[in-house]
């Protein structure tokens, strides 16, 4: 059975970080890594390693996401996300 670990977050990121930043971040994980947040009254999940997918989720402050993270790595990829994200 794969690890894996969610948790749910309110964003809260600064206006001068880029979502190019978090991806380039996030990169050197093994695990896949998920947001989730409801878009339009939609549920929108992309893979946080998808750059066009982390543009469709058009982030801002207040967004409350479920983060997923799966694979060996997953309880660090979750504390980083969490970190950039908050």
């Amino acid at each position: 059975m794969m690890d894996q670990v969610s948790e749910s977050i309110r964003v809260s990121i600064d206006e001068t970080q880029t979502i190019i930043e978090l991806s380039n971040k996030i990169q050197r994980f093994d695990s896949e890594i998920y947001l989730e947040k409801n878009v339009e009254g939609s549920l929108v999940e992309v893979n946080l390693k998808s750059f066009l997918g982390l543009i469709s989720l058009r982030l801002k402050n207040g967004d409350v996401l479920s983060v997923r993270c799966e694979g060996r790595d997953c309880s660090v990829a979750l504390e980083e996300v969490k970190q950039w994200l908050t």
